[in-house]
């Protein structure tokens, strides 16, 4: 008990305030308190054996073939990364360590009875691939809580940005503010041994994963509230946390952070945020350079803020055709959009051929606390019209809406209306998964990431030889 409270109050002061203290504090609290920690560590040597085998007994197998139109077409379809915490099927949608939304919603712990799972019992999801007790899904709350201090220095950093400064570049900018006190770093420099590379690398991952919610808030109140800031709350969970420092403290608007944060966490490895993240990560980048560059990523029109184009396309669609359209003129829109040579945002996906089930979750979501809100129904009427009018085209192999299309109007409702912010909400929750699948990456000793690349010119050569099959 003494040790325990020795800890709590330690780790309470933060680890920047104690810098050599602090370290050997949270060594020593991690045998007794850490709890997910100590699962991950015993989890660690069977896997490390499972991978062995797989490479000794499979190495040289095929996976497939690679033709020129996935190599010179972004790489879609290629199997060439090892990303165990989660997996995205088209048919199906993505599975968290095998569990699909539906099963996350059923079986991880919940803040309230019969609602939205807390994310950081998803966190212990990820990092063992077991379902968390309430009590270890809390002991993660209690673990971020303590673990979420922000330097003064971090809001400095912040203030000497340009007042239009697009709040992903904030945090950006204030994820790298943060990266002087890695631990991954020090122990490089220190010369640790790489079997141990994976402990510092899981320090530095929940210790970001910890500040996120208070640095996405400041970015937040000093971009869009006059920079007047809120304080955590000490017995809020993580997710219910960064709607409360926004700004939001109804109880609907927490479940639905709660609920936002959970399925936007991992999409598998292949996209653009987390297999930049991966590949960063892969050079030995520490946690916070790899993520800060995934943030650089999931920034891109085509990735993260897909989510505002889709709320600019929907203001777009109500202020010419009123805010409460018929379906027939929804349909009209949706042609005419086409039509210009434009795309329906929302719709579509590289990977998934059917609904998203993140879009089901947030339907409904949307059909238990906002049944009547304007903006659902017209998400409503296009979910029934979209699909029916791309299919007619037969160009398009996905008609079928993906997460961004239904994610801005739950905000909206709630009063988030700062469009540009969204991509943040997003990028705090993808730290979730990519941080999850860092520490594996180094447990699991992987190599910096090299694939070949290709000339036009090589490949002229090698189709003119025939050597390709």
């Amino acid at each position: 008990m003494l040790a325990q409270a020795v800890c709590r109050i330690g780790l309470g002061l933060g680890t920047q305030s104690l810098p050599i203290v602090g370290n050997s504090l949270r060594r020593f609290c991690s045998d007794g308190v850490d709890d997910l920690k100590k699962a991950l560590s015993e989890l660690i040597p069977e896997q490390q054996e499972r991978l062995k085998a797989l490479k000794k007994n499979y190495g040289s197998k095929s996976l497939g073939e690679v033709t020129v139109d996935m190599a010179i077409g972004g790489m879609r379809g290629i199997p060439g990364m090892l990303w165990e915490t989660s997996l995205l099927d088209p048919e199906e949608g993505i599975r968290f360590r095998g569990l699909s939304i539906p099963d996350l919603q059923a079986q991880l712990p919940s803040a309230v009875p019969g609602g939205q799972p807390i994310p950081e019992g998803l966190l212990w999801l990820l990092l063992t691939g077991k379902v968390p007790t309430k009590e270890q899904a809390v002991s993660v709350t209690e673990e971020l809580r303590e673990r979420s201090h922000l330097g003064a220095h971090v809001l400095k950093v912040l203030n000497s940005l340009p007042d239009d400064a697009h709040p992903m570049s904030q945090l950006s900018v204030g994820v790298m503010a943060l990266q002087s006190g890695s631990h991954f770093a020090a122990a490089y420099t220190r010369g640790t041994h790489k079997s141990k590379y994976w402990e510092t690398v899981y320090e530095d991952s929940m210790d970001l994963i910890a500040k996120l919610p208070q640095l996405a808030a400041m970015i937040y109140r000093r971009t869009y509230k006059g920079g007047e800031q809120i304080n955590p709350h000490h017995k809020l969970d993580w997710a219910a946390n960064l709607a409360y420092m926004m700004g939001y403290e109804d109880s609907g608007c927490h479940e639905m952070m709660r609920m936002y944060q959970t399925i936007h966490s991992d999409h598998e490895g292949g996209n653009v945020s987390a297999h930049t993240t991966h590949l960063v990560g892969s050079a030995l980048s520490d946690p916070y350079l790899s993520y800060a560059a995934g943030m650089n990523g999931l920034a891109g029109p085509l990735h993260g803020l897909a989510n505002q184009e889709v709320l600019r396309w929907l203001k777009d669609l109500t202020a010419k055709l009123g805010p409460q359209p018929d379906k027939e003129a929804v349909r009209k829109y949706v042609e005419d959009t086409l039509a210009s040579g434009k795309v329906v945002p929302g719709y579509g996906h590289a990977v998934l051929r059917k609904t998203d089930p993140r879009y089901t979750c947030q339907r409904e979501f949307a059909q238990k606390y906002m049944p009547g809100y304007p903006l659902f129904k017209l998400v409503s009427d296009l979910y029934e019209v979209v699909p029916e009018v791309l299919g007619k085209t037969g160009k398009i192999k996905n008609p079928w809406p993906n997460v961004d299309a239904h994610s801005g109007v739950l905000l909206q409702y709630y009063g988030i209306t700062e469009e540009n912010y969204y991509t943040v909400l997003f990028g705090v929750s993808r730290a979730l998964g990519v941080l999850a699948q860092g520490v594996w990456s180094r447990a699991l000793g992987l190599p910096i990431e090299r694939p070949k690349s290709m000339t036009m010119a090589s490949l002229e050569h090698m189709l003119a030889q025939g050597t390709p099959t």
